[in-house]
């Protein structure tokens, strides 16, 4: 049954920002036939709207409705996802200004690009961009369940809240490029921190506090010993830690970080960032505490979504309807955001590394930006099968699948921005290795966990399935790398240099001036390595 008071104000809300998103495109104006534009928001973010931006990115419906249902269903395990944002900034402060470096320096807009210049290799380039896309998917088609999910908590049917969320994902994206979810991030996040801070005070006064709500826990916890804990039991101490480590490796390899990343206008803001955002890793927390707020409410899983539904249920139930109306817009935004970026970074690989590099290495600047508006269509019906085929028993098991595909490239990525040791054809066949045997476990598991339980001399031990399968990467980069160099397979040519790695250019190089020319005007596009040159001689 439809409640009409919890729709009138979410349909209210977001018309609202549905209309911002169009109008996007009007904001800090530039060429959106230019992939540079469209794609990167012309790279002239600075500190406060990449915050937002990038909070959007990495906090998504993830965190609104997967997070808190898997604490909701199995306790204590479901808050590996805190640790993991916590581990994942410093990777982000080390790693990602070197990424931005050589990515401005040299033009460069998806990962996959770095890749064939570094290591000379369109083959190892084409799977980098081809499993950035794969491991896209999955992360969106949990936003669009999220936003499933949520409109569906109103009494809208389920086919109905798949289409209306697909719709307006695709228009919007399509439309206004990577400037609409960086406006709509700015709404949603100020949305999001509203809603969860009346969330986390009024509920449990209404409940009687928190002394009562964690006892309500334990007592469940005494009656579900084997498959809940309030107190995270030791068997699945290994469970937890590959979980928090996987996702923390993870994280900013993803396509839409980085595009996310690439979107800012000075490595400084990169390195701000990573200070700033680990102030949602608190907002986090009281998410995935809510989960247990909704077991002391009295909150039951839901026959179709089981227990992905525990936060809108547990609105539904406690905030007065009007209010909840505009939590499940801040939710419904808060998933939109992010899928939307997702889509533009698939799109990027799509259009760059497979598009012009294979069919049309000859297109136009307009070309290649209508082939990735047309690309990003595409990815969310991808999306779409990935909610349909795989099962959503625990919607977070989705970002986990993306995780161990993802990860995978990070020999090649990050460990590429340290050294071009590694022979192309074994990081090939790293790459290869990991996806497979990652991909092989999950299936196995009948894509109900990615913790698969590895034995060693009779004893079991419960690992996230991405590190299990980075570890085959690894093994696999490492020991071919000497065998190619030893028979003569050759190593191609790095197009890179020493200096592409800089944090500056010299004062009064050709270089520092193109680039300060294309900092006050978003349509000359950034120089490649071969423009500089041509410019010096």
């Amino acid at each position: 049954m439809v409640n009409w008071e919890m729709l009138s104000v979410f349909a209210v809300v977001f018309a609202s920002v549905t209309i911002l998103a169009f109008w996007a495109a009007r904001w800090r104006p530039g060429d959106l036939n230019r992939l540079q534009e469209w794609g990167l928001a012309g790279r002239r973010f600075g500190t406060i709207v990449s915050w937002f931006l990038l909070g959007g990115d990495i906090y998504t419906a993830y965190s609104f409705i997967a997070v808190p249902g898997l604490i909701f269903a199995s306790g204590a395990l479901g808050f590996f996802s805190v640790p993991y944002v916590i581990l994942a900034y410093p990777i982000m402060f080390i790693v990602l200004p070197k990424f931005w470096t050589v990515a401005r320096h040299r033009g460069y807009v998806t990962p996959a690009d770095f890749v064939r210049d570094r290591f000379d290799s369109s083959g190892l380039a084409l799977l980098v961009a081809v499993t950035g896309i794969l491991a896209t998917m999955p992360y969106i088609a949990l936003q669009m369940y999220g936003i499933e999910v949520t409109i569906a908590q109103m009494g809208i049917p389920i086919d109905i809240s798949l289409i209306v969320a697909f719709a307006i994902l695709a228009l919007y994206t399509y439309t206004s490029g990577l400037r609409a979810p960086a406006l709509v991030a700015i709404v949603k996040d100020v949305c999001i921190w509203l809603v969860v801070l009346v969330a986390i005070i009024y509920i449990p006064v209404k409940l009687g506090g928190f002394g009562n709500i964690f006892k309500v826990v334990h007592e469940k916890a005494l009656h579900n010993p084997k498959t809940f804990h309030d107190v995270l039991p030791s068997s699945q101490y290994s469970a937890y830690v590959s979980l928090a480590l996987g996702s923390a490796l993870s994280l900013f390899l993803y396509p839409h970080v980085l595009t996310g990343v690439l979107s800012t206008n000075s490595r400084k803001v990169v390195r701000r960032n990573a200070a700033l955002l680990p102030i949602y890793s608190l907002l986090l927390g009281l998410i995935g505490l809510l989960g247990y707020v909704a077991i002391a409410a009295g909150v039951g899983p839901s026959p179709i979504y089981k227990s992905n539904n525990a936060l809108p249920a547990l609105f539904a139930m406690m905030f007065p309807g009007w209010f909840a109306g505009f939590a499940f817009a801040a939710i419904a935004i808060g998933a939109l955001a992010p899928a939307a970026i997702m889509s533009i970074a698939a799109a990027n690989l799509f259009t760059r590394n497979i598009y012009r590099e294979y069919f049309r290495p000859t297109c136009s600047e307009r070309e290649e930006s209508t082939t990735a508006r047309t690309a990003s269509l595409v990815v969310k019906v991808g999306a779409l099968a990935f909610i349909l085929l795989v099962p959503t028993t625990f919607a977070i098991n989705l970002q986990l699948l993306s995780n161990i595909w993802i990860l995978q490239t990070l020999p090649a990525v990050f460990l590429g921005l340290y050294t071009s040791w590694f022979h192309r054809r074994a990081l090939l066949v790293g790459l290869l290795g990991g996806l497979i045997s990652g991909t092989w476990m999950v299936i196995a598991l009948g894509f109900q966990s990615a913790v698969y339980p590895l034995s060693f001399g009779g004893v079991t031990i419960p690992i996230h399935a991405a590190i299990s399968a980075l570890v085959v990467n690894l093994l696999l980069s490492l020991s071919l790398t000497p065998v190619f160099r030893m028979v003569g397979v050759s190593t191609g040519r790095d197009s890179t240099t020493a200096a592409d790695f800089e944090a500056h250019p010299l004062p009064g190089s050709s270089e520092a001036l193109l680039l300060a020319q294309m900092s006050q005007n978003a349509r000359i596009p950034v120089p490649t390595q071969e423009q500089l040159m041509n410019q010096m001689r």
